[in-house]
């Protein structure tokens, strides 16, 4: 178990260090003076140069690369173009309200995908597994943005039921989980369906394993066998992409923070890549991945625990 662990780390951390050179050579090759977007064009040749030298923009690209790579390996995300403050921090500031909303999101869409799915199960072949793989579908093709935009107008403008903006005032829970609701709902729904198609197969699957006959045979009821066992062994299948969905969810909370305006990493890293800001674009793609790395390492491990044939898996 620690050399599984071990192997899953180093591709971890391999995976990191791609993001990092990906990310340097893409800023370097978007068209335009980074010094006249951060500055305005009404700023002066000496103001651009000071700038340039402020950000390491003159130095050869290998000498940036190296800096970049030293100061990672130190945990150093740089400094913010505008305010010096470090990048890492303004992060940590910004984080828990993204993991917030990836958690509710997560959470409910999780537990509606497990009920449709075993629901789905139950009446396999009939008219109520028919219509929960259209709704499934459905909301698996609908945007993310859309439905942001849609539950914003009727329940926030329409309904006044939910506020509209923000993600509530510190310290006042209830607020707070009021101001989770919409862009939760917004950032998971899809989600709902993705779960429920997956449960429902490997739910099928399970079903038609030797010891579910072998239960039949000995009088177990079909409730007692879909819950207790089936949905166990189809929880162990799914894990993995449950871990992946959680990442996703992670990384896609950046429509509903814009259109909801909550503070959170998608949020940060739309406005700095607008204004160029590229330490902070850097740290907050890092981070990101980093969280979406760290989740399927936990997967991978868990699945490791619960079935140790994994293990022998690169």
């Amino acid at each position: 178990m620690p050399g599984f662990i071990l192997r899953r780390t180093a591709i971890a951390l391999a995976i990191l260090l791609l993001v990092a050179l990906l990310l340097f050579a893409m800023m370097h090759m978007i068209p335009g003076d980074p010094t006249v977007v951060a500055l305005g064009p009404r700023s002066t040749p000496e103001m651009r140069e000071a700038f340039r030298a402020m950000m390491g923009l003159d130095r050869p690209v290998l000498d940036q690369l190296g800096l970049l790579l030293v100061r990672l390996a130190q945990g150093d995300l740089g400094l913010d173009v505008w305010s010096r403050r470090p990048v890492l921090t303004m992060v940590l500031e910004v984080l828990p309200y993204t993991v917030a909303l990836a958690l509710a999101s997560f959470v409910w869409a999780l537990a509606l995908g497990l009920v449709l799915g075993c629901v789905a199960v139950v009446h396999h072949g009939k008219w109520g597994d028919w219509l929960i793989g259209a709704v499934s579908v459905s909301f698996v093709a609908v945007p993310s943005f859309v439905v942001a935009l849609y539950s914003l107008l009727i329940f926030a403008v329409w309904l006044n039921w939910l506020p509209a903006i923000g993600a509530g005032e510190p310290g006042d829970i209830g607020a707070q989980l009021r101001a989770l609701i919409l862009p939760s709902f917004a950032v998971g729904l899809g989600w709902v369906g993705y779960i429920s198609r997956l449960v429902r197969a490997a739910m099928i699957e399970a079903m038609s394993e030797d010891y579910v006959r072998t239960l039949r045979a000995y009088g177990v009821g079909e409730g007692r066998i879909i819950y207790r066992y089936a949905l166990k062994q189809a929880l162990l299948a799914i894990l993995s992409v449950i871990a992946i969905g959680f990442g996703s969810l992670l990384t896609g909370s950046i429509f509903a923070e814009i259109v909801f305006t909550r503070p959170g990493l998608g949020k940060m890293t739309y406005d700095a890549v607008i204004s160029r800001n590229f330490p902070l674009v850097m740290g907050t793609v890092l981070v990101t991945s980093a969280l979406y790395v760290t989740c399927m390492i936990l997967a991978d491990v868990v699945s490791a625990w619960l079935d140790p044939r994994v293990r022998s898996a690169i």
